[in-house]
């Protein structure tokens, strides 16, 4: 949502070409931003198939990016290879401890290994005892936000060289 806000505002320069989900509950989010919108279900059987499903999506709608927020899903090789890629995932469950102070989130480049994929931007955001997991949740999404779409727009803009699985990103 936070994406598509920004893109509505001017903020990113691009065009969404589409919304792909394995659940329908963006389907208004599609209709509100005027934006395609796919609901592909996923499950291990059909999984290849589905891949297939959203390659040709990806090119019917010249989508030169991809960019996955919540999706939660590890791609084959194959797809990999084919198209680049943005991920995240939520680390929050594991923070309600009194020893941790502070929550980060960050976005990478895909790789066919789970989040191994070169970093883009991370940011951290400090936590206190006093924070149930609702509370480290909400933070998290906040900052998953913001440093969603700092890297959106860098590549966007062409700042980010990639080499060697590491990025360096230009001022």
């Amino acid at each position: 949502m936070d994406l598509l806000h920004r893109h509505q505002t001017g903020e990113l320069k691009c065009e969404i070409g589409l919304i792909i989900r394995y659940h329908q509950s963006a389907t208004s989010l599609g209709e509100y931003y005027g934006i395609p919108f796919y609901y592909l279900p996923v499950t291990a059987e059909i999984k290849p198939k589905v891949e297939i499903e959203q390659l040709e999506l990806v090119a019917r709608h010249s989508v030169d990016l991809i960019v996955l927020a919540r999706y939660m899903q590890v791609f084959s090789a194959g797809f990999v290879s084919e198209m680049s890629a943005f991920t995240g995932a939520n680390p929050y469950h594991g923070s309600v401890c009194p020893r941790v102070k502070l929550i980060g989130s960050t976005t990478h480049y895909v790789t066919d290994i789970l989040v191994e994929g070169p970093i883009i931007e991370l940011d951290v955001t400090r936590i206190s005892h006093r924070d149930q997991l609702e509370d480290l949740i909400q933070k998290g999404r906040d900052l998953e936000r913001v440093v969603l779409s700092r890297a959106v727009r860098w590549h966007l803009d062409h700042r980010i060289l990639c080499y060697a699985n590491k990025t360096v990103v230009f001022d």
